[in-house]
């Protein structure tokens, strides 16, 4: 992974809470690391894992559906508007493998592109200079 501006090194996020509120922010965060110029990879683990699911925003903790029509009144980004930002911007997608299992899901049940890997792929994979965030 290349530096962002300023030598600023890559973003990785470990996305584990469940509540729809904290897996937005993290997509919040990764979109707005690339937009800088700063890469950014998403480690869904957990319970965040479900957000990756088919409308997986409406399978998160809270209420989702309140939560993101607020959002669209307030004209604050949703959840699948920042998704979907994340994927074109190119942030990278990781599913945790263990994860998956805990749930009893395999990686055809993702509606969004994800390298399957666990914390050790993540760990050898962000730079010493990134940052690593637990959200």
């Amino acid at each position: 992974m290349t530096d962002g501006p300023a030598g600023i090194g890559a973003l990785s996020i470990v996305v584990f809470d469940g509540r729809f509120d904290r897996v937005h922010y993290a997509l919040v965060l990764a979109s707005a690391a690339v937009a800088t110029n700063r890469p950014a990879t998403l480690f869904f683990t957990g319970q965040a894992l479900r957000a990756l699911l088919p409308e997986g925003w409406r399978r998160l903790d809270g209420d989702a559906e309140a939560r993101e029509a607020d959002f669209a009144a307030r004209r604050v980004a949703t959840f699948a508007e920042l998704l979907d930002a994340c994927r074109a911007l190119g942030v990278r997608f990781i599913a945790c493998e263990m994860g998956l299992r805990a749930l009893g899901l395999a990686a055809a049940d993702l509606a969004v592109p994800a390298q399957i890997a666990g914390v050790v792929t993540l760990l050898a994979e962000t730079p010493r200079d990134g940052q690593l965030l637990f959200v």
